[in-house]
């Protein structure tokens, strides 16, 4: 069985920065009834590949090469055998937040890199906000200083649109917007 040392010994294989790059690129994970159900890094579905977990439908034209193996990069996997997945809740966390508002200041619209960005509580937490779903926005350094302890309504802000719990239309829209920079998806994304 080859384990994660082996994706390792690949990447060290390759020795180009653009091949050590083509390990984070994004993978479209199918359910073995071809239901888009995830987004991994090459690297992970690289491993899934070779224990033979899944299979590899598209390659993304990159190849990694090994002492005694050399193989594509997948673009995009299948599992071999179905799994269920359970109707299941987004972990509450910054990241996950940054990713439902695409990096993107629910204010001013601007889009940033995720270490521009704070959380915003709509309703603070000194009059009672919580941490949640529905309370948590994505916002720069500007607009949070502007808003300070009050609600977007007495800061004279607006938000750009109700924040939402991440659902399983949040998560196949991301995949959609990932997907745009690789056609190979679009045929498992039913757009």
């Amino acid at each position: 069985m080859i384990g994660r040392s082996a994706a390792g010994v690949l990447a060290v294989a390759t020795g180009t920065y653009n091949n050590l790059q083509a390990l984070h690129a994004p993978v479209l994970v199918l359910n073995a009834s071809y239901e888009p159900i995830n987004v991994c890094a090459a690297r992970r579905a690289i491993v899934l590949v070779l224990k033979g977990v899944a299979m590899a439908e598209e390659e993304n034209g990159h190849f990694l090469h090994a002492a005694r193996v050399a193989m594509r990069v997948p673009s995009v996997i299948r599992l071999l055998e179905y799994r269920r997945i359970p109707h299941q809740t987004r972990a509450l966390s910054r990241k996950n937040i940054l990713l439902r508002d695409r990096n993107t200041c629910q204010y001013c619209l601007v889009a940033l890199a995720s270490g521009e960005l704070t959380l915003d509580h709509v309703v603070p937490r000194s009059r009672g906000g919580s941490s949640t779903w529905e309370n948590l926005v994505a916002c720069c350094h500007p607009c949070n200083r502007r808003k300070g302890n009050q609600t977007p309504i007495e800061a004279g802000m607006k938000l750009s649109r109700e924040p939402r719990a991440f659902n399983l239309h949040t998560s196949r829209h991301i995949m959609r917007l990932m997907g745009r920079s690789d056609d190979k998806w679009r045929k498992y994304l039913f757009y």
